[in-house]
């Protein structure tokens, strides 16, 4: 059974979200503040949490900048465009605005734990001569580093997860978003085709190719 850490300070909020999990076979904990957010989590981890933003004591920011490895959708009032870009870029995997729907929450929750837990990620992927360090976030071929940007790294990040398989140009943007929420399908062409020639300056050799109509995938050598 996944556990879900709601940290939200409104009681009522509080009890309908654990209404609504425990009923889909979560175990669910509470804390009403970002400082017994913090103590719970020094002994305690749990598969998600969902996070409120506007919390007595330690405000949701700065408890977001407190958690590693665990995946935090953020539920939150402010439904600002530029609220949403900077909690994703401080490390949230998701964004819902209250008040939400419920069966969009528990989607976005499902979304969030198929995926593998970020404490099991490999440091080092390697296809070929094309090496990437996760800790140190480089990408060298054949030892020449080479500097990418953020969206082009998390594209390729996601190539090597996936060396052998095809993916399309819906599923790219989706599991980028996390990284990279300034990323939409109209630039998504440019990102790859600055990506593909980063790469290629080094040995000639191209190691992505487009798949017609559907994506990209990693060249088989």
């Amino acid at each position: 059974m996944k556990t879900i850490l709601v940290i939200d300070d409104d009681i009522d909020i509080g009890n309908l979200l654990e209404e609504l999990l425990v009923r889909e076979q979560y175990r669910v904990l509470r804390a009403y503040s970002g400082t017994e957010a913090l103590l719970l989590l020094s002994s305690k981890r749990p598969d998600l949490i969902l996070l409120d933003l506007m919390l007595p004591g330690l405000d949701g920011e700065e408890v977001l900048r407190h958690i590693c490895g665990i995946p935090v959708i953020v539920l939150s009032a402010k439904a600002g465009v530029q609220d949403k870009v900077n909690l994703l870029l401080r490390g949230a995997v998701d964004y819902i605005t209250k008040p939400f729907e419920a069966k969009e929450l528990l989607a976005r929750i499902t979304v969030q734990l198929r995926r593998k837990p970020l404490e099991h990620e490999e440091p080092i992927l390697q296809y070929n001569t094309l090496s990437m360090n996760l800790d140190t976030r480089t990408v060298s071929v054949q030892g020449t580093d080479v500097k990418l940007t953020k969206t082009e790294f998390a594209i390729l990040k996601l190539l090597l997860h996936n060396p052998s398989q095809v993916i399309t140009k819906t599923r790219l943007l989706e599991e980028i978003s996390s990284d990279t929420p300034d990323c939409v399908e109209s630039s998504l062409k440019v990102h790859i085709s600055n990506l593909r020639k980063k790469l290629r300056e080094i040995n000639g050799f191209d190691f992505i190719e487009s798949v017609w109509g559907i994506g990209f995938k990693l060249r088989e050598t």
